[in-house]
């Protein structure tokens, strides 16, 4: 569970130490209200199949999936109106959760926030300097320091992102990635072959 002392362990190794995650957002306790929360979904509302993604921005295998994967799932299957695909945040480390605010923060550049870092995780995530990193990362989308700094202390993003991932958890979601297809759970980073076979009798194949 992400907590404040998780929080302070990887502020200690950035140079921005401070400027994100005060105690409020790291309660041990929390209670999460997501509100009128936004459902991030790509396809027809329509779609006879509905595929939700739990998903950790620091998460190798949801970054294989989301550059590997995903693209030949949305060419084959959302673009055409058959599948509907959510993605909802399961953050599994400070890190990843400051990703997911920041994309919430611009939630009409969510998609293209989230797979850029995806795309570039080696070079954001896994560094001595993460913060830093995510930094420069957000300024190829348009975001100022001042920007950065403002979606990484907002409480009601936090607590959004924390009861998304409360309800996963109710859910049985206990890794990522883990898809829900059609109420139906399945674990691991999926290749599209494996989609395939999921998706051939629910959709009459």
């Amino acid at each position: 569970m992400i907590n404040r002392r998780h929080a302070m362990a990887l502020m200690a190794g950035t140079g921005v130490a401070g400027l994100a995650f005060g105690p409020a957002a790291f309660a041990d306790d929390h209670d999460a209200q997501a509100g009128e929360w936004r459902e991030m979904a790509v396809g027809s509302p329509d779609a006879p199949v509905e595929i939700i993604e739990y998903a950790s921005l620091t998460c190798p295998h949801c970054a294989n999936f989301r550059t590997n994967t995903y693209p030949l799932l949305r060419e084959r299957y959302v673009d055409d109106g058959q599948v509907r695909m959510i993605l909802r945040e399961f953050p599994l480390d400070p890190l990843a959760m400051a990703g997911f605010m920041l994309a919430r923060c611009d939630e009409e550049q969510y998609f293209p926030i989230v797979n850029l870092l995806f795309e570039t995780q080696r070079q954001w995530a896994f560094g001595d300097r993460p913060l830093d990193e995510l930094a420069g990362m957000m300024r190829q989308v348009g975001f100022s320091q001042e920007k950065f700094e403002s979606c990484l202390r907002d409480q009601a993003t936090y607590d959004g992102i924390m009861a998304v991932a409360d309800r996963g958890r109710e859910q049985g979601v206990n890794s990522t990635p883990t898809f829900i297809v059609d109420g139906e759970m399945h674990r691991g980073a999926l290749s599209i072959d494996q989609f395939e076979e999921i998706l051939a009798p629910k959709l009459g194949g």
